[in-house]
Parts: C-alpha cells; structure tokens; sequence
C-alpha cells in the first residue's frame, strides 16, 4: 500500500477515534464489566482496525465493528491467560454470550450505553469531585491532565481520585444502568455537572492549539438531550437550553487564522439561528414554569446577549439581575468574577475592578488567569496600560490554551 494511501486510513481512523471512541469505551464497560479491562480493549480494536481496514475497506458500522473486536480480542486474551472460568459466571456468559448482539448493534444503543456509564460514574457512593472526573475520562476520553486543568487541580491528583472511583465501583458491585424513574431526581445533579464540564472542556478548551473541540461541545449536547427525552427536568431543559446558545457562537468564536474573537467583536450574522431559537423556546418553557436553578439562569444570560443586535445594545441591568440570581443559587468565584465584568459594562470600569481587586486578595481567584485578563480589560478601558500591561503579564505566566495566549500578547502590542 502506498504511503499516501497509509496516511489517508491513519488519519480516518484517528478521526473515528475522537468522535467514537468515549460511546465504545462505554459499551465495552458495559460487556467486559471493568473499566481497566475496557480501556484495554479499546485500545485493541483501534489496533485491529488499523490493520484491517485499509486491506478489507471500512465497515458500515465502525462503532458496532469496533466493539465486537474489543470483545473478541479480550475473549482471546483471557482465554490464552486461562483467567476466563476464573471470572464469575455471570461476567463470563456476558462476555461470551454477547458477541453476537454486538455485531448487531444500533448507534442509539451505543448512545444509551454512554448514559448508563454516566450514571455509574455519577452514582451517590462516589464523592462529588470524584464522579465528575471519572465521567469526563471514561464517558468522554479526556485525559486527566485536561480534566486536573477543569478542575484547577493536579494531574496526580485527578489520577489518585479516577483508582479510587474505579475502585469503589467494583467493590460496590454497582449495576451499570440507568436508575429507576422514581430515582431519577436525586441522580440527576452530577449527571447535569458532568455534562456541563463536557461540553464547557470543548467550548473552551484549557489548554491546546484550538479554541474549540468540537467532539466534546457535540458530545455534550448529544448528552443533555438523552437526558432530556429520558427526564424532562426543568433543570436538565434549562441546560439543554444553554448549551445550544453556547455552541450558537461557535463560527464566530475563531477568525480565519484560528484565533480568538470575542464576544463584542463578533460577526453575529454567523451565530447559529435556529439554535438560538430551539434553545429560546426551552428557555421559556422553563422560566414559565418559576421552578429553575443555576443553568437555567446561565441560559438566560446568554439568550440576552443572543437577543442584542450588536454589543452596544446588550441589555446589562438586566443580565447583572440575572447575575444576582445566579450567585444566590450556584455562589463561586468565578460567578462573582462574571458579575463584576456585567456590573462594568452596566455601571463603568471602575466598579468592576474594585470586586474584581477583592476577588484576588481575598485569594480565591490569584491563580486564576481570566482574574488578570478580566481586570486587564477594565484597566485598559480606564487609559491605565501601564497597570493593563502588568495584569495582562500575570495572565501570559498562568494561561496553557494557545490562541488565549496570542489574543493576550496582541493585547500587550496594542497598549505597547
């Protein structure tokens, strides 16, 4: 085979690898009952793939094909280390007696596979951080590095807390299935942080070349809509809602050489309409109701940005109301930080940095680099470059995403 030809299929199954490989890995947990065991398999079917593939042509179902040479290939590998009858008869019959099903699978199969790891990794005998971090690297294939950068944590960190969650999976033997209806509802908060951390990983990507990955602002909303049709929770809409606004943005988020525009100088005849208007009618299916929470208020704030024409008629009294809203029921540091840069636009720059200022020496946000970029921003306003400079500085020493750090160092040219 030529080595363009070689190239071509290395590249194809790399792409099916990012897009794919978290709705495998999760139907392999599924069948194998483990996760090491399924990451392993994952692994030996991409492996098989790229051998196969360009001498016999790709099959008509990558996914479904992939999970049955995972299987098979563990089969094989338990079956030569003589540890298949060792495993319990249960586990060994689903092993074995499934190959056949997985051959058959549907994609909406896969999708819902993806679901029921979500609520395994999310179930209530796993700490709160602990859930979110094992969903982001089992569900989603993040690495722990990207999910310690989430988090605002180690990468050793995150890995101690994924064996851990891993380990009290299996000594809990916890079923790997969606939770009755009558449960739903107190499941339901982790599994929304999860997919929310999913698609934000994606939206705004922490460190790396590209301001957005695609795969993961997809994969969240794919999420949130299962959830959805499977519990129409006013919560669960209201995030559904804000992501889809979100990801409205997405072809004005980058300009032609891949770097970073902002939500004031964007190109608004190239957000995503009939986003904007799915997610408006959610939003006010939820807001009528009276019964809402944190994301539903985040949606709100960015269905008013959507609503303005262009950054000047941008409605802030009324986003910095919402604001209000939003630190009374999700209060963090980085809601407070939003609502200083919502208070500047609506009261001046000023006003803003004096919360911004206590945000930093009260120490909750001094390593935060959008902290510096934020205050940067209001100094700059203010004609102060030399104090603009400085902050703009701190956020270059702190910031790992590429086309935030050039958007940065063309800050600094500006006020030069």
């Amino acid at each position: 085979m030529a080595a363009g030809e070689t190239e071509n299929w290395e590249r194809t199954i790399a792409d099916i690898y990012r897009r794919d490989s978290g709705r495998v890995r999760a139907t392999l947990i599924r069948l194998l009952g483990d996760f090491d065991r399924a990451e392993e398999a994952l692994h030996d079917a991409f492996t098989e793939a790229l051998a196969q593939w360009p001498r016999r042509g790709m099959p008509t179902t990558p996914w479904t094909w992939l999970v049955s040479a995972g299987r098979f290939r563990t089969i094989d590998r338990l079956r030569k280390k003589k540890r298949l009858q060792a495993i319990s008869g249960e586990l060994a019959m689903r092993i074995e007696g499934e190959a056949e099903d997985a051959a058959g699978m549907e994609p909406e199969e896969v999708a819902d596979d993806s679901l029921r790891l979500i609520f395994t990794c999310c179930h209530p005998v796993l700490p709160p951080d602990a859930q979110v971090a094992l969903t982001l690297r089992e569900v989603c294939g993040l690495t722990t590095e990207e999910i310690a950068a989430a988090f605002l944590t180690t990468a050793p960190t995150l890995a101690q807390r994924i064996v851990r969650a891993k380990t009290r999976i299996k000594d809990a033997a916890l079923p790997y299935e969606v939770p009755p209806r009558a449960e739903l509802p107190a499941r339901l908060e982790p599994v929304l942080r999860v997919i929310y951390l999913v698609f934000n990983e994606g939206y705004a990507a922490h460190q790396g070349d590209a301001v957005i990955r695609p795969a993961l602002t997809g994969e969240g909303i794919r999420l949130a809509r299962l959830l959805v049709a499977l519990l129409p929770d006013p919560e669960a809409v209201g995030l559904l809602a804000l992501l889809l606004i979100q990801d409205s943005r997405r072809l004005a988020r980058t300009d032609a050489a891949g770097d970073m525009v902002l939500l004031p100088d964007q190109d608004r005849s190239l957000w995503d309409r009939a986003e904007i208007a799915e997610a408006r009618a959610l939003l006010d299916e939820v807001l009528a109701g009276k019964e809402y929470g944190a994301y539903t208020i985040q949606a709100a704030i960015a269905a008013e940005h959507a609503r303005a024409t262009n950054a000047d008629a941008t409605n802030w009294p009324r986003i910095v109301e919402f604001y209000d809203l939003l630190r009374i029921a999700d209060p963090s540091p980085v809601v407070e930080l939003n609502r200083a840069a919502a208070i500047a636009m609506r009261d001046g720059p000023a006003a803003g940095i004096e919360i911004i200022d206590k945000l930093i020496a009260g120490g909750e946000l001094a390593g935060y680099h959008v902290a510096y970029t934020a205050r940067a921003e209001l100094l700059r306003r203010e004609g102060r470059a030399a104090d603009a400079a400085a902050d703009y500085r701190r956020a270059l020493s702190m910031v790992q995403q590429e086309p935030e750090r050039r958007l940065i160092e063309r800050r600094l040219a500006e006020i030069a």
